[in-house]
């Protein structure tokens, strides 16, 4: 089991299936990312070598922003609705649903959170 960029990958997996599982790539980011890298498609990450690695880890953390800078900087964006009070970011702080949803009878479990 090995970890690029803050995901856990399984040995037995596809490397395109396995860069899927981190935050910020999708299958079309993972597929562009292997053609950049002249990886076969059907290779595993168990046969990938180190070097290999580094250089997935490389060109992700070049390109793309993944992980942690992706959560913080959806964190940001909400502080930001906040810090303006935007109608968007009262509805974060108080936990509701921020959409349109119906809030009369669903919505339950942020609902309950609120009532405490």
């Amino acid at each position: 089991m090995s970890y690029i960029s803050g995901a856990r990958s399984l040995p037995d997996e596809q490397v395109r299936i396995a860069s899927t599982k981190m935050d910020g790539i999708g299958p079309k980011k993972a597929i562009q990312l292997r053609y950049r890298l002249g990886i076969s498609g059907n290779i595993k990450m168990n046969e990938l070598t180190k070097y290999q690695i580094d250089q997935i880890e490389q060109m992700i953390a070049q390109d793309h922003v993944v992980h942690w800078e992706l959560k913080r900087g959806e964190r940001a964006d909400i502080e930001r609705l906040i810090s303006i009070s935007r109608y968007r970011g009262i509805r974060h702080q108080d936990g509701s649903p921020l959409r349109g949803q119906r809030t009369h009878t669903n919505a339950r479990t942020a609902r309950k959170q609120i009532r405490k």
